[in-house]
């Protein structure tokens, strides 16, 4: 490891968890982060400031002006760029060292295979439940831990799975089916305190390193939801569903 990324890395290196070892496995980790949005901005800033050697951003949409409230990675001069983009730069001016890859097209049946066996683990930053199927389906067959989270209004809840291991569920296994279209409340029907998501984020991040890093028990068994109005946090056991059509 160069001396410029020793005193960069330094304050997280001194962590008897982490140390050079585990600074030189974030380096040599990719990561791929499916929405460059509320959830996405803090997770890839982290992700980035820690030393995530290698990391993917997939979005297809544009910057707009209401995103910024939460969207903590954007800035008003980039309205109207493909979030992909955006992101790439703020990263680069926060670590030039990482090498960022963007993907500006929609995640698909046809494209998502390709992409995630580039990747040691996949972070799902996206807001509907069909791309968060998708993710689920495709991790799950190709072995690659998975990361999510889920806000609306204060609220917010995070958990991470890696189901192809004997006995650990999948996102499926907690939500089998997904909700019959207009029946789910979104953010811009419901709205969203800005903080939660910066709050999920930084946890979607946190927990990729740990799981990078193979840091912490039970990472993968519990779902972590919280209540900012309330200042809530709590911890929800989950476990594998047998008649689960991805995992069993």
């Amino acid at each position: 490891m160069q001396h410029q990324n020793k005193v960069r890395y330094s304050r997280q290196s001194i962590l008897r968890e982490i140390g050079l070892g585990g600074q030189k496995t974030l380096l040599n980790s990719k990561v791929l982060v499916v929405g460059a949005g509320g959830l996405g901005s803090p997770c890839l800033l982290y992700l980035a400031s820690s030393g995530v050697g290698t990391i993917g951003i997939m979005d297809k949409d544009k910057v707009e002006i209401h995103n910024l409230q939460r969207q903590i990675i954007h800035e008003t001069s980039d309205i109207g760029r493909k979030k992909p983009e955006s992101a790439k730069d703020t990263l680069h001016d926060l670590n030039p060292e990482i090498n960022i890859i963007t993907y500006t097209e929609e995640l698909t049946k046809k494209n998502i295979e390709k992409i995630f066996r580039e990747y040691d683990l996949i972070i799902d930053g996206s807001d509907n439940y069909e791309t968060r199927f998708l993710i689920n389906d495709y991790c799950h067959k190709l072995k690659k831990p998975l990361v999510t989270a889920a806000i609306l209004g204060f609220e917010g809840q995070v958990m991470a799975f890696k189901s192809y291991e004997p006995d650990e569920p999948c996102y499926r296994c907690i939500y089998p089916e997904m909700p019959p279209e207009g029946t789910m409340p979104n953010c811009s029907l419901n709205g969203i305190f800005a903080p939660v998501a910066g709050v999920a984020g930084s946890m979607q991040a946190a927990l990729a390193i740990k799981i990078l890093l193979n840091i912490g028990n039970d990472i993968t068994k519990n779902i972590t939801v919280f209540n900012l109005k309330k200042n809530e946090f709590r911890k929800v056991k989950t476990g594998k569903d047998t008649t689960c059509r991805t995992c069993s």
